[in-house]
Order: structure tokens, then C-alpha cells, then sequence
């Protein structure tokens, strides 16, 4: 024990947030970069790297964030604008991270759609007010105001074709209208939606637009003359299409008839699918969408479909503003972007080595991140929110996760693919299951709690790699508490079980037959967290009455309180083989403890709100925390990183010391008040100003002028502090004189007036002392003087 190195400080590796908060999303011309709302900015999203590289527009002031209705990108691939709260057009460079220009709407509310035109150097916009405006972007000017749409314009676009000089736009209304961009004049109003249209997209060169709405019809148009074609029925509500160019190659389409108008949709179900729309024929449906389909009717699993030409690959945006990337030749999913998570429930490592962690928040999906790229992988299963996640030592690549659907699931990572896969569930709950925990020596069997009060002891196939799913069995039920059940922990020697419940109590149970073996009283509060001790017959839980105890195994009373927290102690977990702790709490902080002396050791301030979820590495190198604040934060431990430096701080500091020496002893006075100052040092500062004076007084200022400002500022506080000191005074004056002399430097100057002030009570103390002291002299000399003539009269008698 005596040999444990403890923690002492954690500092933020990295911090990972929402990129994406609903709203507009884009996708950059080179395919390279995807455009994301969130709130007052946009996000720059690379697409190889999964990161964000920048948000266009961030503020660093503290002032109200001025959100982002609706943004658009160029198809020059240099701009993008923004429409904004404050009824303000920002045009940006979003290479560069520059605003060009910004200019005020006319529009009566908000802007709800932009396109944008750069090779006729226009945009335009549709409003909640029913008006779609042209903008000149050469004089920023509104050049025509394009009536007919009613309600809010929800679609916006320009004709592909340039020559045709036409833009189309949808509102309410169900109809879609067209005018010619020149004139401002309606030139084509299309009616055949029974409900609102959702999107329009034009074959390139042809005259064909397809459009899809909320009616569950998809209607084929031919816009020279202004009729429908064909109007094909669906059965699902369609958000977001895209006709598939001519030259898309893919492997689903490999029948595909060349004068084919070949449509791809999304929307309620969550799946894409292709129709050829001359013969009104469904050509493909997606069979591997790891989105869920909408619970109910009249919602939306898919809200974007984004394809893009250069890459050859299309985008699904849904509904919980998850972004899933696929090859459109294969359809099979090449990257997952998650943009919000909500509020972050439960996080474990999980993996070989802690490659990857995976994390419950407010979603039936488990996102599985890889911990290198951050790379997310969605787990599909549950139906309702996931509370909890469970790993074990015994076998890095099993995970259980439990959810609201009163549902456990079993995952299993292949070893080379990485590849996760549900392996076994079950429902034997009756309520939400909020916690689940395995068996460490072994991955035999695990323990699950619920709002039902009870817990349940299930058998778990150590074997599970490459099987089919299988049902979980239960081995064993007790009902445990009297109010809801918040954790449940398996002790390191999988002999005991420990249950924390809203009734104030923590419960020790045997993890044979789940008999119970003690009840541990004394919070006031329910008990949110329970866990082990690694090494010592220890319970650790914490409350909602803001502590932390532990308590003895053998005698069932409490060993010590922490106390420190000022909100719930909602997760903790052993350090430094049962020395220290870690806690989070409701307020956001988290805090290292020492358990041998209950100190505080430090306190970590990044979650703006409670952090529920707390996950240490093997290690013990890394923490990562998670909580309402949809914050992700990956803690790095830095106790050795400022051990060392700490140490070489004090190796250079002897080196400094001896050189000081050195040039103390060769005479080398002008060297040796440069590092005397440099290593704060007024004594030996003092000193060599000392010796300067009876070398030569003229070398002194000098010696002064030569010194870096610097040093000059740190020379002016060590003749402050000499200043105070009587003895001192005289040396501290000619330094002071001197350096007044030097106010040519205006930021010496500036410090140099500011620090005087403290100088002049001291240094009128010394004048009038001196004063004094000379009149003294004075009169002392006037006794001496009047007195000669009597001692010489006397000695001449």
C-alpha cells in the first residue's frame, strides 16, 4: 500500500459536444465538409476525420447568442449565408472563417429557406411571411419580391439549368410555384399535393421535376408544360429526395434503364428507398438502415437525404441529429456523425485495451465511439431510452445494456472486426431497468435492478462470440427495496451484490442465492451509487444528501463520511487500488479525494449540469465523464507530467543557484544582478547593488540602463521592499533615482508611476527622519563651536 503513487491532478485531454442541433444541414460541392446548425453558429464538420474543425460565426463574448434561423452554401463551394434572429443576411467565407457582409432582411419574421445562385450572383430566401424575395449579392439589394406562395415557404429552390432563369418554391398551400427570376413573373404553378411538400428536385438538362410530400405521394412533373406525369403512392410520409444522376453507378441498380427518372427517398420509416418514376416501379429498398423507424405516425426517422455527386455518396440526417454517411455504390454505411446527444445516462470502456466507449444517453440507439478517431458506431435494439451500460475485465468484448423497455440486452465485439452484435436479450422486468452489473472473475452471470423494486440474478453463456441471439434466464428474484432501485454492483470476488434505492438504504446481498446478508443506514437522502473497494472490505455509496461514506463489510456500520459536495453525489469511483475516489456530483464538478486523510485533493470544473455518467481506464490514466449537459470530457491524469516538471524546475533552479555563486565569486556583478533578478532573489539583489556602489557608483546606472525591462520592473519591487527598511533606504533611493531615469520605455513607465505610489509614504518617513537627524548634526556643531573658547581658556589656566 505504502508503495501506491496517488492522483493529484486531472487536467481536460479533449471535450466532445454538439456539432449539430437540428435545423439545416449541407453538404460542401467536393464532398470534403458537412455544414451543420447549431444555434448561433455553423458547424464545419470534416468528413474523413469526423470532427469539427471550426464553427463559423463562434462568439467569445458574453453577449445573447444571435441564432441562426436557416443557412445555405454556395455551389461555388467558397460561401455560405446565414439568416439570422436579429433579421440580419451574413454572407461568409467559410474557408476562411470570415464574414463579408451582412445586411438587413425585409421580411416580416423569420427567414425559413435560402438558395443561393452563384453564377447569376443571386440568392433568395423564403419567409414565414408567405414572401420569397430576390437579392442582388453585388449591391445586397432586393430586386424583386415574388408573390403566391401561402403560408410559410418551406421549399426553395433554383432551376439546375441557368438558361431557364426559373426558381420554384412550396408553401402550405400544397402548390408549387414558379417564376422567372428576370421578370419576378409567375410562370408555372403546379397543383397535385393534397398536403405540404416536403422537397423538389430537378433531373439536370431535362425538364423533369419530382417533388414528395406529406400526402405519402411521390408526383413526377414535366415543367415545359406544367403537368404531372405520373403520381405514385408510396405509403409513407417522405421528408427529403434526390433524383440519382445519370452517371451514379451503383451495385442496386445494375438493371438501369437509361431514359430512367430513378428517385431516392426517406423519411417516416427510416429506410431510403429507390423508384423508377416513368414506370412507378420501387427498384430498391434499404435492407441494412440502422435507423428506427418513427413510433408514430405523422414523425420522422429521417428529416435530410444529401447526395453528393463528387463522392459519390449520400447522407442520412435523422431525427435525433445523427448524421450516417453511405457509399450510394454499395449502400453500406462508411461513417456515423452524431451531432447531439442530449443528456449523456451511462459510459463504459469497452474493447481491447479500451479502444472504444460506449455511451447511453436520452436514445433507444447505444453509440459506440472508437476511442482513436471518435468514429461512432450506432447499436440498434432497445425501443425505448437506455439507462445503463455494463462491461467486465473477465471478457473486454461483452457489454449489457439496459433500457426503459423494461428490456436487457447482451452485445458482443468480434475480436478482428470489430463489429458489435446483439447476442441475447430478454424482458423479465416489469418496469425500467435503470442499472445492470457482471460478475468480474468471471463472465458467468450479472445482476439487474429496476423501478420494480426487484433483483434479478441471471446466468450469462461465457461463450457468447458467433451464436445466435438466445434468451437471457433468470436465477434468481428478490424483491429488494421498498422504493425504486437507482444501482447494483458485483464485488471483485463476485461473492456479493450491493443495491442502492431510493429508500435511504444500500443493501448487501449474497451472490449465490441473492440472500440478504446486511443493510447499511444512515443517509438521509436516497443512495444514487454503490461500488467496492478493490482491495479492502470497503462499500463505498453516495446520496442525494450531498456525502460520501463508506462502510465496514464485516460489522455493517459506517467507517467515514466525506463531505464537500453541495449538490447529489450521483457516481463515484475508486483510484490508486482503493486510496482514492472520484466523484461527480449534480452541480457539475468532480472531485479526487484522498480516503486515508477525506481530503479533497482537487476539483475539476468543465459540465455546466449533472454529470450521471463516470468511467475510469484500466490504467487509470484516462476519466471520462458525461452528463445533461450533452458534454463528453476525456480526463487525463498529469500527476507524473508535473512530478517531473516540478523536479526539473528544481534541478534548473540549483543550476541557476550554483552560476549565481559563480559569478558572485569572479566579480561578475552585472551577470549576476541579471539572474539575481531573474531567480527572485532581492536579498542577493541587494548585495550586488551594494557592491557595485563601492566599486564605482557611476558603474550602477549602467549597469541599470542595460537591464531588459523586465528585470528593470522586478529591480523597481526589490527597491520598494528595501524602501521599507531603514538600513536600506539609501540603496533603494539610488535605485529608484535611477530608474526614474529610464522613462523613456513607456510600459516600464507606465509601471513605474503605478508602483511609486507605494513608495512615497516611506521614502517622506525617510526625509523627515534624515531631516531631523541633520538638524541634529547642525546643532551639535553649533554646542562644539561655542564651547572652543571656554576649553581654550581653561586649558591656558
Amino acid at each position: 500500500m505504502s508503495n501506491v503513487i496517488l492522483k493529484e491532478a486531472f487536467e481536460v485531454e479533449s471535450k466532445h459536444g454538439a456539432f449539430y442541433t437540428g435545423g439545416n444541414v449541407q453538404w460542401s460541392k467536393d464532398g470534403q465538409h458537412i455544414f451543420c446548425q447549431k444555434n448561433g453558429v455553423v458547424s464545419i464538420v470534416s468528413v474523413n476525420k469526423g470532427i469539427v474543425l471550426y464553427y463559423l460565426g463562434e462568439r467569445n463574448d458574453v453577449e445573447e447568442e444571435d441564432t441562426i434561423n436557416t443557412f445555405t452554401s454556395s455551389d461555388n463551394n467558397l460561401n455560405i449565408i446565414t439568416h439570422h434572429k436579429s433579421g440580419l443576411f451574413k454572407l461568409w467565407n467559410w474557408k476562411d472563417n470570415k464574414l463579408i457582409k451582412l445586411w438587413k432582411s425585409i421580411h416580416k419574421g423569420p427567414v425559413a429557406c435560402i438558395a443561393h445562385l452563384s453564377e447569376k450572383n443571386l440568392i433568395a430566401s423564403g419567409g414565414s411571411d408567405g414572401a420569397v424575395r430576390l437579392w442582388d449579392l453585388e449591391h445586397y439589394a432586393c430586386i424583386h419580391n415574388l408573390r403566391g406562395v401561402q403560408g410559410v415557404v418551406s421549399v426553395l429552390i433554383f432551376h439546375p439549368n441557368t438558361e431557364k432563369d426559373l426558381i420554384f418554391a412550396a408553401g402550405d398551400d400544397a402548390k408549387i410555384h414558379g417564376w422567372n427570376i428576370k421578370s419576378g413573373i409567375e410562370k408555372i404553378t403546379l397543383s397535385g399535393h393534397f398536403s405540404k411538400v416536403t422537397s423538389l428536385s430537378f433531373l439536370k438538362d431535362e425538364d423533369y421535376l419530382v417533388s414528395s410530400g406529406r400526402d405519402k405521394v411521390l408526383i413526377l412533373w414535366d415543367i415545359s408544360s406544367g403537368s404531372s406525369i405520373r403520381i405514385l403512392p408510396v405509403y409513407e410520409e417522405i421528408e427529403d429526395t434526390f433524383i440519382i444522376p445519370k452517371n451514379a453507378q451503383s451495385a442496386v441498380l445494375c438493371d438501369k434503364d437509361e431514359n430512367g427518372v430513378y428517385v431516392a427517398g426517406a423519411g417516416e420509416k427510416g429506410i431510403v428507398k429507390i423508384w423508377e418514376m416513368r414506370s412507378g416501379k420501387e427498384v430498391y429498398t434499404q435492407k441494412n438502415s440502422i435507423v428506427s423507424a418513427a413510433k408514430e405516425e405523422g414523425n420522422f426517422a429521417i428529416i435530410h437525404l444529401l447526395y453528393n455527386e463528387s463522392s459519390n455518396s449520400f447522407a442520412v440526417i435523422t431525427v435525433d441529429h445523427n448524421i450516417i454517411i453511405h457509399s450510394f455504390e454499395t449502400f453500406e454505411h462508411v461513417k456515423q456523425l452524431i451531432g447531439y446527444s442530449d443528456e449523456i445516462l451511462d459510459i463504459v470502456y469497452f474493447g481491447n485495451n479500451g479502444s472504444h466507449i460506449a455511451v447511453a444517453t436520452n436514445s433507444c440507439d447505444i453509440k459506440l465511439y472508437n476511442i482513436s478517431t471518435m468514429d461512432c458506431e450506432l447499436l440498434c435494439g432497445h425501443t425505448d431510452i437506455v439507462l445503463s451500460l455494463a462491461v467486465t475485465s473477465a471478457n473486454v468484448n461483452l457489454l449489457i445494456s439496459s433500457a426503459k423497455d423494461n428490456s436487457i440486452r447482451v452485445w458482443c465485439m468480434d475480436k478482428e472486426t470489430t463489429k458489435v452484435s446483439c447476442v441475447a436479450s430478454s424482458v423479465r422486468h416489469t418496469a425500467p431497468i435503470g442499472s445492470v452489473a457482471i460478475s468480474q472473475t468471471s463472465s458467468k452471470f450479472f445482476a439487474s435492478v429496476s423501478q420494480d423494486s426487484c433483483l434479478k440474478l441471471w446466468n450469462l453463456s461465457e461463450n457468447t462470440e458467433h451464436k445466435d441471439t438466445y434468451i437471457l434466464n433468470v436465477v434468481h428474484t428478490a424483491l429488494a427495496h421498498e422504493k425504486d432501485i437507482n444501482c447494483v454492483t458485483i464485488s471483485p470476488n463476485d461473492k456479493l451484490i450491493a443495491t442502492g434505492s431510493q429508500d435511504k438504504t444500500a443493501k448487501l446481498w449474497s451472490a449465490d442465492n441473492l440472500q440478504l446478508l446486511g443493510v447499511f443506514r444512515g443517509h438521509k437522502r436516497g443512495v444514487w451509487c454503490v461500488r467496492f473497494s478493490p482491495i479492502d472490505q470497503v462499500l463505498l455509496t453516495t446520496s442525494a444528501d450531498c456525502t460520501v461514506k463508506l462502510w465496514s463489510l464485516t460489522e455493517l456500520h459506517c467507517l467515514k463520511t466525506l463531505e464537500g459536495h453541495e449538490s447529489s453525489v450521483l457516481k463515484a469511483e475508486f483510484l490508486s487500488r482503493g486510496m482514492q475516489l472520484i466523484t461527480a456530483s449534480g452541480d457539475g464538478l468532480l472531485k479526487l479525494w484522498n480516503i486515508k486523510t477525506s481530503e479533497c485533493i482537487c476539483t475539476l470544473e468543465q459540465h455546466e449540469s449533472r454529470v450521471w455518467a463516470l468511467a475510469v481506464t484500466k490504467d487509470e490514466k484516462h476519466v471520462i465523464s458525461g452528463g445533461s449537459d450533452s458534454l463528453l470530457v476525456i480526463w487525463k491524469d498529469v500527476t507524473d507530467e508535473r512530478r517531473m516538471k516540478k523536479a526539473m524546475e528544481i534541478e534548473q533552479l540549483a543550476l541557476e543557484e550554483q552560476k549565481l555563486a559563480n559569478l558572485l565569486k569572479a566579480s561578475k556583478l552585472t551577470s549576476a544582478l541579471n539572474l539575481a533578478l531573474k531567480l527572485d532573489r532581492p536579498f542577493k539583489v541587494l548585495k550586488i547593488v551594494e557592491n557595485i556602489l563601492k566599486q564605482d557608483a557611476s558603474q550602477l546606472e549602467q549597469t541599470i540602463r542595460e537591464l531588459k525591462p523586465i528585470y528593470k520592473e522586478e529591480l523597481l519591487k526589490c527597491a520598494v521592499t528595501w524602501n521599507a527598511n531603514s538600513k536600506n533606504c539609501q540603496i533603494a533611493q539610488v535605485v529608484i533615482n535611477t530608474l526614474i531615469m529610464e522613462m523613456e520605455h513607456l510600459e516600464f513607465k507606465t509601471k513605474l508611476s503605478s508602483t511609486l505610489e507605494s513608495v512615497i509614504p516611506y521614502t517622506e518617513r525617510h526625509y523627515v527622519r534624515m531631516t531631523k537627524l541633520l538638524q541634529n548634526l547642525h546643532l551639535i556643531t553649533y554646542i562644539l563651536n561655542r564651547m572652543k573658547p571656554h576649553i581654550a581658556s581653561i586649558e591656558m589656566k
